[in-house]
């Protein structure tokens, strides 16, 4: 979800200003409406919805225009893939308080990645943790709500501030079990505020001590979205398009 999708139109279909295009994703159990915008003559932009599972869905442009019906102006397929960074958020998310799984992640900052590729990784592997379906029970320190503060273990949040990743760090505070993992220390003592420190990550140790710390740019802040039961809507402010998405 949340990338950029342009729709050439065909002669015949560039019509009149006040016609509006929707398009229309239709899969096995949810269906999103995405508004658009015209960015020249003939084309049209707007964002791809998070979908929730990997299929092949239906799409259609559809045109609307007062006082007339809807019209279907084209049909194609349109296939959502699981690709790498939904991958690593899946993986991740399983791994919340399995100490195994998280004390392997920690080969990662032995190899410490170029900057770039650790904020590609922050944007994707962020974007990718809020489109998953989390259980309702999903916390952040795991499933075992038994373990106390004052056990020394790996957690998530660690993973997330020792290689400096600011928007999943921002996500997972705001998950159960975010706030409580900042006072959580390691095997070496180490809790995420220190590891912050530590590591010069200053935005970062803003992020997890300033009470009114705001939420890292991302292409994520610029969506707003409010959920009404089976329904959501979603308005992406930097395209100024808006997306609807109905559970079947």
């Amino acid at each position: 979800g949340d990338s950029i999708i342009t729709v050439q139109l065909t002669e015949e279909d560039k019509v009149e200003d006040d016609v509006v295009f929707y398009l229309v994703f239709t899969g096995s159990t949810v269906q999103h409406c995405t508004s658009t915008r015209k960015i020249k003559a003939g084309s049209l932009e707007t964002i791809s919805p998070g979908h929730d599972c990997c299929e092949t869905v239906k799409v259609a442009l559809c045109a609307s225009r007062e006082g007339h019906p809807v019209l279907v102006v084209a049909e194609d397929s349109f296939q959502f893939v699981q690709d790498e960074a939904y991958d690593a958020a899946q993986f991740l998310a399983t791994c919340a308080g399995n100490q195994q799984a998280l004390n392997f992640t920690r080969f990662l900052d032995r190899s410490r990645p170029p900057a770039a590729d650790v904020d590609f990784l922050d944007e994707k592997v962020a974007l990718a943790f809020r489109h998953l379906k989390l259980p309702a029970e999903w916390n952040v320190l795991g499933a075992d709500q038994s373990l106390t503060e004052n056990i020394p273990r790996e957690t998530l949040m660690h993973f997330a501030v020792r290689l400096g990743l600011l928007r999943l760090t921002w996500f997972l505070l705001q998950q159960p079990g975010g706030r409580g993992a900042l006072s959580i220390h390691n095997n070496e003592g180490a809790t995420p505020v220190s590891l912050a420190l530590e590591r010069g990550y200053q935005k970062l140790h803003q992020l997890l001590t300033e009470e009114d710390a705001r939420e890292p740019d991302s292409w994520s802040t610029l969506s707003h979205t409010v959920h009404s039961g089976d329904y959501s809507v979603k308005h992406h402010r930097g395209l100024d398009v808006y997306m609807l998405t109905a559970e079947a």
